[in-house]
């Protein structure tokens, strides 16, 4: 046993695991290079080596909330290049108007076809809100509803929904509330997708990125997208929702969070899933609506995106023999280990879910009862 293995194993042994052990969170070591890379590469070399297949693990959801819960990787000191690869995040605005695209081609302009095996049927990408044991299905109209409900949506409502995915939201805002929705995307696969989607309702889907929005609107949505906007950015995307929002209006922003302030997201996740992602934190969501909203509410909804997660999986892997026509297997390690590590990553309460409803600053609280019930 080399150094390198005699360390990983010590390392993992603290958070319960085994290399090679009997247990469903346990690693199993095919390629011993693994051990150096990992070591030497850290979160980055941990996952090019699942793609690569040198290692595998029964349940690695638990294997991540494990590794998290633990804290190992705050034990183990970092790489210099890839702490140099990280620089360019703490000095540049990667997430500008040409920069902002690359995740849309890169991620949500991948074949419909992918996203719709494993989605539910009104395409929502983002977390479930599940009440009592109810299936995918069910708990994504759970979390559509719980958002209409907390903007307090009726038919003199006009909502703008950046980021507005499939459509999926926009379509059970303007059936189930009879609002008028305007919905804005960068993603031209999935604008393409969501105006059939919503066809013969009150909706209309426009390519355009949030720093060009213009018009006026009652409401204003903004889900799962904030997280594409960089800190550098918070501010204006903030500005822009306030400078569109009707005096009196509301704005719900759902977002994934990190429980630290950062300049970057997961190296491997940056390279692989979301280029120029980042997770913002409650100090940074805070400073950048200084002075320009209320936070009337603040729900986490955090292990919802576990189960979220784990179901994407299950649906993902019952798809794959019809999906293999279109991607390899060293993609379908890739998204199993996305959808997975991810998975275990809010089970360790590592990264959050959150919805905020604001107002703008100095307008009197809505005839809304805010809240985690999101009743009005």
């Amino acid at each position: 046993m080399n150094v390198s293995e005699r360390l990983f194993r010590e390392l993992m042994g603290r958070a319960g695991i085994a290399v090679n052990g009997p247990e469903p969170w346990d690693i199993h070591v095919s390629d011993p290079r693994f051990y150096g890379r990992v070591l030497a590469w850290k979160n980055l070399g941990l996952g090019e080596a699942y793609m690569d297949g040198w290692w595998d693990c029964p349940r690695l959801d638990e294997f991540f909330c494990r590794v998290l819960s633990a804290g190992l990787e705050d034990q183990v000191r970092g790489n210099l290049r890839l702490a140099l690869s990280l620089v360019p995040a703490l000095v540049l605005n990667r997430q500008t108007r040409r920069l902002s695209r690359r995740v849309a081609r890169r991620h949500y302009d991948l074949d419909t076809a992918l996203f719709a095996a494993f989605l539910d049927p009104n395409m929502q990408y983002s977390c479930a809100y599940f009440t009592d044991g109810e299936d995918l299905e069910r708990a994504q109209l759970a979390k559509m509803e719980l958002i209409c409900a907390k903007l307090g949506l009726g038919p003199e409502d006009h909502l703008l929904d950046i980021g507005c995915g499939f459509g999926g939201l926009a379509r059970y805002a303007a059936s189930t509330r009879g609002c008028r929705v305007t919905g804005v995307n960068i993603s031209r696969e999935q604008l393409a997708f969501a105006r059939k989607f919503c066809a013969g309702l009150p909706v209309e889907l426009v390519e355009r990125d949030y720093r060009e929005l213009s018009g006026t609107y009652s409401r204003v949505v903004s889900v799962g997208m904030f997280e594409h906007v960089g800190a550098r950015n918070h501010r204006a995307f903030l500005r822009a929702v306030r400078r569109v929002l009707e005096p009196g209006g509301v704005f719900l922003l759902h977002t994934i969070g990190s429980n630290r302030s950062a300049a970057a997201c997961d190296p491997w996740i940056n390279r692989y899933i979301f280029p120029g992602g980042q997770l913002p934190s409650p100090a940074q969501i805070g400073a950048a609506g200084e002075g320009l909203f209320v936070i009337e509410d603040w729900h986490n909804l955090g292990p919802h995106y576990a189960r979220t997660l784990r179901c994407w999986h299950e649906n993902f892997e019952a798809a794959w023999p019809r999906l293999a026509e279109r991607f390899d297997e060293r993609f379908h390690r890739m998204w199993r280990y996305y959808l997975l590590s991810c998975a275990g990553a809010f089970a360790a309460r590592d990264i959050q879910v959150w919805q905020l409803v604001m107002t703008p600053t100095g307008a009197a609280q809505p005839a809304c009862r805010l809240g985690a019930a999101g009743t009005c």
